[in-house]
């Protein structure tokens, strides 16, 4: 009997460790969201700076607001830069209400006197320019998707709407609209959990990374336990600067 217990007792451990390094889970682009619930309107404010060893440069405050509307989910970004040249980014992005399947998303960017506007329509199978935006200088775009993609400018929202837990991870497919790199796989880790400072205190946190498939890098995000919402990320720069993104409000 003692050998038994032994036994199950050693099975268990075995099965608990190989819990924790599992697999990546693959999550398909148009399946439900665990924890999409967790997704609530309204806004949140972040700033944005480079962090080197004796300096802190601000970038700019970056807006973001959700709206739920019928079975679309609204993401809007508007992103205002600081510096010797200000400039003003608009996002809006649409997305299928429950698993966060982009639909379309346009990018008007103000610098200089400058506009310049870009718009994307998602399919299962590619990514295209919106052929009927006005003055849409990505109108030609063609880009194949061998797997459904989600839309790479609204991963905080996608990782806030996961099951994160100690030794989860998540393989997604993502794709930057208009960018040089593919929709390609990308893998995110809950790395552990820590306490860290927040806009009205202490936030505990899951501690989530990855390496943007750029082995040798690694940024990390810390998600609010309670609500899985971003509180902070950090990601190193080439020049060896730190790139961080905090919680304003």
């Amino acid at each position: 009997m003692r050998a038994t217990r032994l036994f199950c007792s050693t099975l268990a451990a075995v099965l608990l460790a190989g819990a924790a390094h599992a697999a990546p889970q693959y999550v398909a682009a148009g399946t439900p969201l665990p924890r999409f619930h967790l997704l609530k309107e309204g806004s949140h404010r972040y700033l944005r700076y480079l962090q080197a060893a004796d300096s802190n440069t601000p970038l700019d405050i970056w807006q973001r607001d959700i709206r739920f509307e019928g079975k679309r989910v609204t993401i809007r970004q508007r992103w205002d830069a600081v510096g010797k040249s200000p400039s003003v980014k608009w996002l809006d992005s649409s997305f299928e209400a429950g698993t966060l399947r982009p639909l379309s998303h346009t990018r008007i960017t103000q610098k200089d006197g400058r506009k310049t506007v870009e718009g994307f329509a998602f399919a299962p199978d590619k990514v295209t320019g919106l052929p009927d935006l006005p003055g849409n200088t990505q109108k030609a775009l063609a880009i194949a998707s061998p797997e459904p993609a989600f839309n790479f400018e609204a991963d905080m929202e996608l990782l806030q709407a996961l099951p994160l837990a100690e030794g989860y991870e998540a393989q997604l497919v993502l794709y930057h609209p208009g960018g040089p790199a593919a929709p390609a796989r990308y893998t995110f880790r809950v790395a552990g959990s820590e306490a860290i400072a927040g806009p009205a205190g202490p936030v505990d946190c899951w501690v989530v990374t990855t390496d943007y498939n750029q082995p040798g890098t690694v940024s990390k995000f810390w998600f609010a336990r309670a609500t899985q919402l971003m509180v902070r990320q950090e990601s190193r720069m080439p020049d060896g600067r730190l790139l961080v993104k905090t919680l304003i409000d």
